[in-house]
């Protein structure tokens, strides 16, 4: 049992969902079942409030903490917040669509915060037929045809994940050295610098900095979905 809390609403407690349903049963032959349990709220959390939840929910379980970057500025907060409960974090810049869209592409180029052009890439990629209206009319949802076609992509869009941190443009990133574990072996305050370069980043490289970027990879690798 896991405790995931959620930025969003609807497009990341959707794809948790997703991930409970179509291996949360675990395969049989050693990927052992597992259960997520999304935390979240109508109209959506800051940053440092998904981690206070996250904290609140899972007690002593593993626990994840999912926002993006957009142009939140309690974000610092939130990594300081993270590392003092060993709360595990799965941060998306610019957004959690770009998750999805590795699905289907590999992506690259600072955003700055902004997912139009991610978003829009998204509704044109080759398979992704589903996601044509995205963000249409409040539409973000992960649901029925959607989920098909993430399907079977899980793999394309972990290597595209683990791409992107090496090609960082800091020049000492490597998903190679990235933990993949849970974090809550303890609840002591655990090293900042360390806890934020969980995911394959150095230590020194600024977290806000790290566009595009998304640490959803670490979670799909640490379920044993993919192997990294």
């Amino acid at each position: 049992m896991l405790y995931v809390a959620c930025e969003g609403e609807s497009t990341e407690p959707d794809y948790l969902q997703y991930l409970n349903e179509q291996f949360g049963n675990g395969d049989g032959r050693g990927r052992q079942p597992f259960r997520i349990q999304p935390v979240y709220r109508r109209n959506g959390r800051t940053p440092s409030q998904v981690v206070e939840e996250a904290r609140k929910a899972a007690g002593e379980d593993e626990a994840w903490a999912l926002f993006d970057r957009d142009a939140w500025d309690d974000i610092p907060r939130a990594i300081k917040d993270a590392a003092e409960s060993g709360i595990e974090l799965a941060f998306s810049h610019p957004s959690f669509d770009l998750w999805l869209l590795l699905h289907f592409q590999t992506f690259g180029g600072a955003q700055s915060g902004s997912s139009k052009l991610v978003i829009e890439k998204l509704r044109r990629a080759n398979g992704a037929d589903a996601f044509r209206n995205y963000d249409k009319r409040d539409d973000k949802s992960v649901k029925g045809p959607r989920r098909d076609a993430l399907k079977g992509r899980e793999g394309k869009a972990v290597a595209h994940a683990r791409s992107l941190v090496a090609s960082c443009p800091h020049g000492s990133c490597s998903p190679d050295r990235a933990t993949l574990g849970p974090g809550r072996e303890n609840t002591r305050p655990q090293p900042l610098g360390e806890w934020v370069a969980r995911s394959g980043h150095a230590p020194d490289c600024p977290v806000l900095q790290r566009d595009p970027s998304t640490d959803m990879w670490r979670l799909i690798a640490g379920l044993g979905i993919v192997e990294p």
